[in-house]
């Protein structure tokens, strides 16, 4: 081969491999941006979706629906997990609104019986041990929407696959992330449905106040009672056992709690350490002595 052929195919192997190593590097830098510009690389507080999520609630909706069958009447399951899933996929975590989950909250609306509606706050284990051995009440984690949600997380992510795993952000973070936004949406439901006797179990043993108007309950569920359908408001106002006993019937946050309800026209009776509720309680606590009552109430003939 001529010297000079041979330098010209010198000099186009070279030419090629720079253009192979410029474009190598070129796609390195965009690729990089990319995942600074992605919400997946941002950290939250809150822990992930829920793994393999798509199995829990789908094993969740089945299980309920087979247990309250005749009440609930027919319901899809993979239809709602469909709408769970278009509320929050693929979106920005804190760009969720109402509307994404208005499909969601129609397809797995709930009947709540009248006399049965337990709304707590600061109370979340005792409230939910009292509902599970007296089938009398019902929190929002015992309908068939909170029931499928408890103690579940889950956000979306702009990228492939749609999905955060690694975190979610926290109220605290973005008000409109999708944890958020769904337990209000399902609260205001929930309270919406109570008719008859409603109930509410606080915890006296918190020192800033049993009622808290910034809570769940003190910000939504009583303003959406409704009074033409709600007959009375019965406060029960729990210690803790051993705990202190910061706030009781009389206390200041509860007479605040009291006005607001007078003001939108329910009857209200308040009750301290509910005696069912502290029974309950004593279950676990029999030798201590704020269980000697209940001890001696249980040991009468």
């Amino acid at each position: 081969m001529p010297t000079r052929q041979r330098t010209v195919m010198l000099v186009g192997i070279v030419v090629l491999l720079a253009a192979l190593i410029l474009a190598v590097v070129l796609a390195s830098l965009l690729t990089h941006g990319k995942q600074e510009d992605s919400p997946k690389t941002l950290k939250w507080k809150d822990r992930g979706t829920t793994r393999n999520l798509q199995e829990v609630i789908l094993g969740r909706c089945y299980n309920y629906v087979m247990a309250r069958f005749s009440e609930l009447g027919d319901k899809d399951c993979l239809k709602i997990w469909e709408s769970l899933k278009k509320a929050f996929m693929y979106k920005h975590p804190c760009n969720i609104t109402s509307e994404d989950y208005q499909p969601l909250m129609e397809l797995a609306s709930d009947p709540v019986p009248c006399n049965k509606s337990l709304f707590w706050s600061k109370t979340s284990d005792l409230a939910h041990r009292f509902t599970k051995s007296n089938q009398n009440f019902l929190t929002l984690e015992d309908t068939f929407l909170g029931y499928m949600a408890d103690r579940v997380s889950w956000c979306g992510d702009p990228s492939a696959p749609g999905i955060n795993y690694e975190s979610c952000p926290k109220r605290s973070e973005c008000e409109s992330n999708p944890g958020s936004v769904f337990w209000k949406m399902a609260s205001k439901m929930f309270a919406e449905a109570a008719c008859g006797v409603v109930q509410v179990m606080l915890n006296g043993s918190v020192e800033a106040g049993a009622f808290r108007s910034s809570s769940i309950f003190g910000s939504i569920e009583i303003f959406n009672l409704n009074p033409d359908k709600v007959s009375a408001v019965h406060i029960w106002v729990m210690h803790d056992i051993g705990g202190p006993q910061s706030e009781s019937c009389s206390g200041h946050s509860i007479k605040r709690l009291i006005s607001i309800l007078e003001e939108r026209n329910f009857k209200i009776t308040c009750e301290d350490n509910y005696r069912p509720a502290q029974l309950l309680q004593c279950v676990h606590n029999p030798d201590h002595a704020d269980c000697r009552l209940c001890t001696d109430i249980m040991a009468t003939p």
